[in-house]
């Protein structure tokens, strides 16, 4: 569908949609750690998602589409949190940097990011393409879902 972008649809919806497709793909390398080790240094546990690696790499996907070039450790301040010291104040820290790091090779590693010359990492024109393309499906999906709903209320 012509027109339908990334920035015209629910944006945890697109992320859904992402994770979805890297993980159909298999393309997707994922290390053999993951389900070991936590984000960040200031969460108490891994996380309970078995497929968070691939939610993490759409979300990349989606934040590299919108601020381009982004580099390793911009990527890990999006990330970050506040961490708890007990009885001294709380103070920001950023996520793990190997996580993110082994992310975005995973995604240059089937061509939707590459290199940018000034620094960091920008989509390729086959990323583009295959998250503008989700986002027509949502579109189309969510339009089709009220079609049905329509159908139904002329019904009644």
């Amino acid at each position: 569908m012509p027109g339908i972008t990334v920035k015209d649809v629910d944006q945890d919806k697109v992320v859904e949609g992402v994770a979805l497709f890297l993980k159909k793909s298999g393309k997707l390398k994922v290390p053999e750690y993951i389900d070991l080790i936590k984000t960040a240094k200031y969460k108490e546990l891994a996380p309970t998602d078995p497929d968070w690696f691939y939610v993490r790499c759409a979300s990349i996907l989606r934040r590299i589409y919108f601020h381009s070039p982004s580099g390793v450790g911009s990527i890990c301040r999006i990330y970050g949190g506040r961490q708890r010291n007990g009885v001294r104040p709380s103070h920001f820290c950023s996520s793990d940097g190997s996580v993110t790091r082994k992310a975005v090779q995973a995604l240059e590693a089937i061509k939707l990011i590459e290199k940018h010359a000034d620094g960091g990492r920008k989509l390729t024109s086959a990323g583009q393409r295959d998250l503008d393309r989700i986002a027509a499906q949502i579109v189309n999906k969510k339009r089709a879902a009220a079609k049905k709903e329509a159908a139904v209320i002329a019904l009644q």
